[in-house]
C-alpha cells in the first residue's frame, strides 16, 4: 500500500487567502489540528492550531498572518510505512500528499490511517500475541519464524521497537492460535525472553471486542 492509497476526500484544503477563523473552524469540524494550504493551487505549507491561536488578529488571511509556513509531506508513491514515520517525526494530525512534480493530490489523516491499519488482515485475523525481548545482536527472524512454525503456527504480522540508548530490541509478534503456551514454552528453551503474551480464550472473543472498540471510538 502506498500514499495515495491512503488519501481521504474528507479534509479539504485551505488557500491563502481564508482567515485564521475559517481554519480554525474546519479543524474543529473534522477533528483535526492541522491543514495544508494552497495558493494558486500549490501546496504552501501545513498550518497548525497552536500557530493560529498564537495569532492576534484571527479575521485576518492566513498568508498575512504567516510569512512561512512548514512543509512536511510525502510523495504519492511512498510506502504507507514512510507516512506513518512522517506523520511520527514531525507529530502532525494530517499528512499532505503530493505528486513527482510536487502539485497537491490531497492529504491523509491518523484517523485515515487507523482506520486502514485496524483493517489490515492481520489486525481482524483471530489469534495471539507475543511481546519478546532480545539484544539485537541476536535477533533473527528466521529463527523466530522457525520456532513459532514448529508448532504447527504462523506468524501473521511482527514489528520492532528499539530505543538508541539501548542494545535491548523488543520484537512483537502476531500469532495464528489462540492457545500461545507451546509456542512461549519453545521460545523459554531457546533461552529467548518472553516478555508479554495477550492470548484470546476460546470461550471470549476478546480481540473482536477490542476491534470493535477501536472502530466505534474512530466513527465517534
Amino acid at each position: 500500500m502506498i500514499a495515495r492509497d491512503v488519501i481521504t476526500d474528507e479534509i479539504p484544503p485551505l488557500i491563502h487567502t481564508d482567515s485564521g477563523e475559517k481554519a480554525l473552524r474546519w479543524m474543529e469540524e473534522f477533528k483535526v489540528s492541522h491543514l495544508p494550504v494552497l495558493k494558486n493551487g500549490n501546496f504552501v505549507g501545513l498550518i497548525s492550531e497552536t500557530e493560529i491561536l498564537d495569532r492576534k488578529d484571527l479575521n485576518q488571511s492566513l498568508d498575512v498572518l504567516f510569512d512561512h509556513l512548514p512543509r512536511p509531506y510525502v510523495a504519492d508513491t511512498v510506502h504507507v510505512f514512510e507516512v506513518l514515520a512522517k506523520m511520527a517525526e514531525h507529530r502532525i494530525s494530517v499528512l499532505p500528499i503530493l505528486d513527482q512534480q510536487e502539485q497537491y493530490v490531497g492529504c491523509t489523516s491518523v484517523h485515515q490511517l487507523m482506520c486502514m491499519i485496524a483493517n489490515t488482515g492481520s489486525i481482524k485475523e483471530i489469534g495471539g500475541i507475543i511481546v519478546l525481548e532480545m539484544n539485537r545482536i541476536d535477533y533473527s527472524m528466521a529463527q523466530i519464524a522457525q520456532i513459532v512454525e514448529g508448532n504447527n503456527a504462523k506468524i501473521l504480522s511482527s514489528y520492532i521497537m528499539s530505543t538508541p540508548d539501548s542494545t535491548k530490541i523488543e520484537v512483537t509478534l502476531k500469532i495464528n492460535q489462540m492457545d500461545l503456551g507451546r509456542i512461549i514454552r519453545s521460545f523459554e528453551r531457546y533461552d529467548i525472553v518472553v516478555k508479554a503474551s495477550y492470548q484470546r480464550s476460546s470461550d471470549e472473543d476478546d480481540m473482536q471486542f477490542r476491534y470493535d472498540a477501536l472502530m466505534n471510538y474512530l466513527n465517534m
